[in-house]
């Protein structure tokens, strides 16, 4: 089975003429009756051997670690991001494996970014801690992550790249002026602004979703959807007890801006995010009203029914959406076809 990426790698490398490779999604399109930008593509897995690989994976990773910490504390994490880097020369650059790349990718940026932290003594919680530490190890992390794209250019590292940044400034700006604790709201919103923008970004260089850079869109917009989220429904006050029936509709309101937001944009990430939020509003709404038991019950089957029927539509709705904004926005939108 080929995916998107090989079709695209295929016409990049000559193999495979553009225009066949465009007659083919097209045809491909028309069998599932949908869009093919619209199906939202992003490789993950292409057999059981990711699987296993990764389990494998996993158990030299962790035992490398524990290993180098018992000789060192510090050794552990050097040793994590050492090692997945060297498995990564052999199943990512080479055998160009997707769940692997992902999990190696993570487990280099979590090890260069622990290593980070005890070399400032965070680790061990000595006074060379705190946001100092947390600022240089996300520096080390964002460094680290640059390095594994120039090398690898797997999707989710600029998603991790970004995160590390994000957590670099907040360390410094906590570091400059600790009252900004207290603005962990706004600065999430900030955050999420930004690495929205980035992902949009990423995704008008390829709005028809064909290359790598949809796919490193895609987890920018996974990063993005919570920064953006979380602030918006604190601010609603959704998780503070009781719920009223005007902090409901609030919350209806602003679930279907996201919605819109979605559909315009073709990306889900935002409307995942901001599903808990929706699900735990209306349960303890209705636990209010005496609906104890079959409060989360009643809130999914019809929030449920909801998402089902949008995705079932999905296209359609893009279509009638689409084509009410400004045409000077579309540039940055997924085409329709």
């Amino acid at each position: 089975m080929y995916s998107e990426e090989d079709l695209a790698s295929a016409v990049e490398a000559g193999v495979l003429p553009k225009d066949l490779a465009e007659a083919f999604r097209a045809h491909a399109a028309d069998r599932r009756q949908s869009s093919a930008a619209d199906e939202e593509h992003f490789r993950l897995i292409t057999g059981f051997n990711d699987i296993f690989v990764v389990i494998a994976c996993l158990l030299l990773l962790g035992s490398v670690a524990w290993i180098g910490a018992a000789a060192a504390p510090w050794l552990g994490p050097v040793l994590l991001a050492l090692a997945a880097w060297g498995l990564a020369e052999f199943f990512v650059r080479k055998r160009r494996m997707a769940l692997p790349a992902i999990v190696l990718l993570i487990a280099f940026s979590g090890g260069v970014f622990a290593a980070g932290l005890w070399l400032m003594g965070a680790g061990a919680g000595e006074a060379g801690g705190g946001a100092g530490a947390l600022a240089l190890a996300g520096a080390l992390a964002t460094l680290g992550s640059w390095l594994h794209w120039q090398r690898f250019r797997v999707p989710v590292t600029v998603a991790a790249g970004a995160a590390a940044s994000l957590t670099c400034v907040f360390a410094l700006l906590l570091a400059v002026l600790p009252a900004a604790q207290d603005w962990t709201g706004a600065l999430s919103l900030i955050a999420g602004i930004a690495v929205f923008a980035l992902a949009m970004r990423w995704d008008a260089t390829d709005p028809r979703r064909e290359t790598r850079h949809s796919d490193v869109a895609f987890w920018l917009h996974l990063l993005a959807a919570p920064l953006l989220v979380h602030p918006v429904f604190t601010w609603l006050r959704v998780s503070g007890g009781e719920t009223s029936p005007l902090q409901a509709f609030a919350v209806v309101l602003v679930y279907v801006g996201i919605a819109l937001v979605s559909l315009s944009i073709d990306r889900r990430a935002l409307m995942v995010s901001a599903l808990g939020y929706v699900l735990y509003t209306f349960t303890a709404l209705l636990n209010q009203y005496g609906v104890v038991s079959l409060g989360f019950a009643v809130t999914a089957l019809a929030i449920g029914s909801a998402l089902l029927l949008l995705s079932a539509f999905w296209h359609s709705s893009r279509v009638h959406l689409l084509k009410r904004l400004p045409l000077s926005l579309h540039r940055w939108l997924a085409p329709l076809q």
